[in-house]
């Protein structure tokens, strides 16, 4: 048997966390302008002159001035579904899907509380611009489909496929439409009306009736 690292556990190496980075300054220099100036008034050359890179080297990660949000938007579900996979033994479905949540939305620190203020600046600039909102549906699709097996993992083997499939869905939902809203609002970061309280109202809105997450509870 190989004791190779298989590629999904090998860690990442030097070149692939640079060219992480890049792409993540990238996205931060693109959410600040879009921000200050809203998409019309961002270019491709602006993005790259805050992110102090070439312009060439923006193409080169991403299709176009929109695109270059997405790394930023996708934190978000990559933190969630790290979250959810290292739930504990025993940890219902349902509970192990609020605790995520609630962590990946609450800032208890400031790098976390401008995140999610940069998302909330994306998302009211999304209101008015077709190509981002459809980076943000992107985003949200990918994020999706990435947690159906971490879902399937916690589930475990004898799952309807189709049950495990409707719970990513509906979580993804939950999230989703906790961020717009909140975005949408002047509400704060904690208390009624945050994105974590939305997300968990959501989150037992639509799964409330759901066999795979009920059958959790029980067991």
């Amino acid at each position: 048997m190989s004791t190779e690292p298989s590629p999904a556990t090998r860690p990442p190496s030097l070149t692939e966390r640079r060219k992480a980075a890049t792409q993540f300054d990238i996205a931060r220099a693109a959410a600040e302008l879009f921000t200050e100036r809203g998409p019309d008034g961002t270019t491709a050359e602006a993005i790259a002159g805050r992110a102090g890179v070439a312009l060439r080297t923006f193409y080169r990660y991403f299709r176009s001035k929109q695109d270059a949000v997405g790394p930023l938007l996708a934190v978000g579900g990559d933190h969630w579904r790290e979250r959810l996979a290292g739930a504990g033994p025993g940890t219902t479905l349902p509970r192990a899907l609020e605790s995520a949540v609630t962590e990946t939305l609450t800032a208890p620190h400031e790098a976390k509380a401008e995140g999610l203020r940069w998302t909330r600046g994306l998302l009211r600039a999304a209101a008015e611009d077709p190509a981002l909102r459809a980076v943000w549906y992107r985003v949200n699709q990918e994020s999706e489909d990435r947690l159906v097996p971490v879902l399937a993992r916690l589930a475990g083997g004898g799952a309807d496929p189709l049950e495990v499939r409707l719970a990513a869905a509906a979580a993804t939902d939950a999230v989703r439409i906790a961020l717009e809203t909140w975005a949408a609002s002047d509400a704060g970061l904690e208390g009624p009306g945050s994105p974590a309280e939305l997300a968990v109202r959501c989150l037992r809105e639509l799964t409330g009736g759901m066999r795979l997450l009920t059958a959790s509870q029980e067991n």
